[in-house]
């Protein structure tokens, strides 16, 4: 069933699923006590242990040489994922989490710019269409959430949707031989630990509180498995439509955060939410209607080809590795 879906929606599947378990991430952070340095250098080590236990599960010996098949992404994608994460938890502590999911709307926009200039990632006139409404959307958030929170915050927020943007956009321009997608999964622990040892250096090597405990533990169970599904998005779609599809988080994650801290959002602001939202789905459901169409057609599944390219060249691997015990 799985591999009869046009190769574009396993992209979007794969990428909301992971959005939908990043969801409660400004509620981890708003929820916590602790101070940022600690509470980022636990968020490095458990999310990188965990995805580090993933990689070596799926790759065993043969990581060293997945690492080096993400080229330049293995530099870039961990510092912007580093990058984004002390952005992140920072942001939320000078300001309101729903200014900072507000800046992260920027992050389709900017990843976009930096396909088109760095990569020659050229985007369907729908998709363009589709973020310069949801950035429309986000300034409706971001006008009914003015005066809640520090300037400081929101110069700090701003780094989330570059730092974003340039994970997703690198991520998805390292193309190998025969696939479509290098697999830049195996460099997320990287990331992690260029996340913690700065904070380690600050003094955040330090044991939470016990009843901070609780809402880590739930940090290390959620978040690896949705950074491990949002990178592999990459693989199937260009950086700007991944970030396009992390906007759900805009409006899940401020949601969460006003039923259990208590930050209502404005009318404003769920409207804005509510445009995003109607918009990610009128733009999916036209990719799928489309992708039935030219099926019907008769038109191949360029996407799946790729994809059964991808199949033969592991099984091809596989039995050549085997051959050599």
């Amino acid at each position: 069933m799985w591999k009869r879906l046009p190769f574009r929606l396993r992209g979007y599947l794969i990428t909301m699923t992971g959005v939908l378990l990043l969801s409660p991430d400004a509620l981890l952070v708003k929820g916590t006590g602790v101070s940022p340095v600690t509470f980022l250098f636990w968020r490095g080590l458990l999310l990188g242990i965990v995805l580090l236990l993933i990689a070596l599960a799926r790759y065993g010996h043969r990581l060293p040489e997945a690492i080096r098949a993400c080229g330049p992404a293995a530099w870039w994608c961990p510092l912007a994922f580093a990058a984004s994460g002390w952005a992140f938890v920072i942001a939320n502590r000078f300001t309101s989490a729903g200014n900072v999911l507000v800046m992260m709307n920027l992050a389709p926009l900017v990843a976009g710019l930096i396909g088109l200039v760095f990569f020659r990632q050229r985007l369907r006139r729908q998709t363009w269409v589709v973020i310069a409404i949801c950035v429309g959307g986000a300034s409706l958030m971001a006008a009914g959430e003015v005066g809640q929170g520090s300037l400081l915050g929101l110069g700090v927020a701003l780094f989330v949707p570059i730092s974003i943007a340039i994970n997703t956009t690198v991520a998805s321009a390292q193309k190998g031989e025969r696939r479509r997608g290098i697999d830049t999964t195996v460099i997320l622990p990287l990331g992690c630990l260029a996340m913690l040892l700065p904070a380690a250096l600050a003094g955040g090597a330090t044991l939470p509180p016990a009843e901070d405990v609780p809402l880590l533990a739930i940090m290390a169970l959620f978040l690896p498995a949705a950074y491990f599904l949002i990178q592999t998005g990459a693989r199937y779609l260009p950086g700007a439509e991944v970030s396009l599809v992390l906007l759900l988080e805009t409006l899940l994650g401020s949601l969460l955060v006003w039923w259990w801290v208590g930050e209502v959002p404005t009318q404003l602001a769920l409207i804005g939410g509510g445009i995003i939202v109607v918009t990610m789905m009128t733009s999916s459901l036209r990719d799928l209607h489309r992708q039935r169409r030219k099926a019907a057609g008769g038109a191949p599944d360029i996407g799946r080809i790729q994809q059964q390219a991808v199949e033969d060249e592991a099984s091809v691997g596989e039995t050549a590795e085997v051959s050599r015990r």
